[in-house]
């Protein structure tokens, strides 16, 4: 993943800033915003000198800098993304990103040995909390997302949803076909296994959303009693997390007594202080149809050969295009994990070919036991 000659941390932490750096400039590029557009062209130019930043470093060590600047993989199909589905697919996964580069950077910072890769790891450090806070704002979190790694949004429902439906009804039409079952059982069984599935995924989606929201909602109602009954100790309270955020004693007093003044602004401040509780990346309802959509289209893939042709072909293709498949969205989840495309398609292809492969093996142990669909001797009448 190193963009430079030599393996290690600084060509790692090289790549990363290469790719944010090329990242804000592509968001930049399709945001319709003038605000939010200029936002992603300052950060641009500032991933721009961690980028020079870094070559120094790598340069001080012995190490030999590529000048092309090429972004991974990961970095063009996050924006491949953006540039179809707009900035909003993508924010999310690149405020996680800065959030782990916080803490990478910090770590680095306080464990590495070398006086140079410190000071610019303090520095990058400090930079990227910016940058957080500054999409935070943008996206109506304004936490620390350092503090956390989930993506979120619709995107990773999809993603999620697909690689479900994809994965299990795979292993399903697998156990058909190693029954030695007719095509058009392969068919029945494969919309029944992607309706179930589809429906279970859905369901799960927004009953988990929609569970999180009333728990949400609870803490909320209770914070909001609190400040009625008890507005002295939670300004108190209030005061003490601005004071833990660096703020000196006395200023985190006034800025805490000027808030519980105003109840709205006060229960607004606690939630996002004290609570961490912000709008919801998708609502329920739409959780669950967006997942359970995306779970039915990776669902379908399998059983689409056996739809069109009864031929044998038709195992070897729906073979060929679900294996395809497993590392086409094994290589999208690395846009969450942060991991290089080809180990993601690659593991993910092999958990595929996996539960493929069990899925046919206990398919042919029943048919074997059982003599075969359709074979076994009518039961006489009596």
């Amino acid at each position: 993943m190193s963009h430079a000659t030599t393996d290690g941390l600084v060509g790692h932490y090289l790549s990363e800033e290469i790719d944010a750096a090329f990242l804000y400039r592509e968001l930049a590029a399709v945001e319709p915003d003038e605000r939010r557009r200029d936002l992603f062209q300052r950060l641009a130019a500032v991933e721009d000198k961690h980028v020079e930043r870094w070559e120094q470093v790598l340069a001080e060590q012995g190490g030999r800098v590529s000048t092309d600047r090429k972004p991974t993989r990961r970095a063009r199909l996050t924006a491949w993304v953006a540039r179809r589905l707009g900035p909003g697919a993508v924010l999310p996964m690149i405020l996680a990103e800065e959030g782990r580069e916080v803490a990478a950077y910090l770590k680095l910072a306080r464990e590495t040995t070398d006086p140079s890769t410190s000071d610019a790891a303090s520095t990058l450090a400090a930079d990227s909390a910016k940058h957080a806070q500054e999409l935070a704002h943008v996206l109506g979190r304004p936490n620390e997302p350092w503090h956390s790694t989930e993506a979120g949004g619709y995107l990773r429902s999809v993603v999620y949803g697909f690689n479900d439906g994809l994965t299990a009804n795979f292993g399903l039409v697998a156990g058909v076909i190693g029954a030695s079952a007719p095509a058009h059982f392969v068919v029945i069984s494969g919309i029944a296994g992607a309706v179930a599935d589809a429906l279970s995924m859905g369901a799960s989606g927004y009953l988990a959303a929609k569970s999180q929201a009333e728990v949400h909602d609870h803490d909320i109602e209770m914070e909001r009693s609190e400040i009625r009954l008890m507005p002295e100790i939670e300004q108190e309270e209030l005061a003490l997390i601005y004071e833990a955020k660096g703020i000196p004693a006395d200023q985190a007093r006034s800025i805490a007594a000027a808030i519980m003044a105003d109840p709205e602004k006060a229960l607004a401040a606690k939630v996002r202080e004290e609570l961490d509780i912000g709008d919801p990346a998708v609502p329920p309802l739409r959780d669950g149809l967006v997942t359970g959509l995306a779970t039915a289209i990776g669902a379908i893939i399998p059983i689409l050969p056996f739809l069109i042709t009864s031929s044998q072909w038709a195992i070897w293709i729906s073979l060929t295009i679900s294996m395809l498949a497993h590392f086409g969205v094994g290589a999208a989840r690395s846009v969450f994990t942060g991991r290089g495309l080809w180990a993601s398609g690659r593991d993910m292809f092999l958990v595929g070919f996996g539960v493929a492969a069990v899925g046919y093996v206990i398919g042919l142990g029943l048919e074997q036991a059982m003599g075969g669909f359709g074979m076994a001797p009518p039961v006489p009448a009596p």
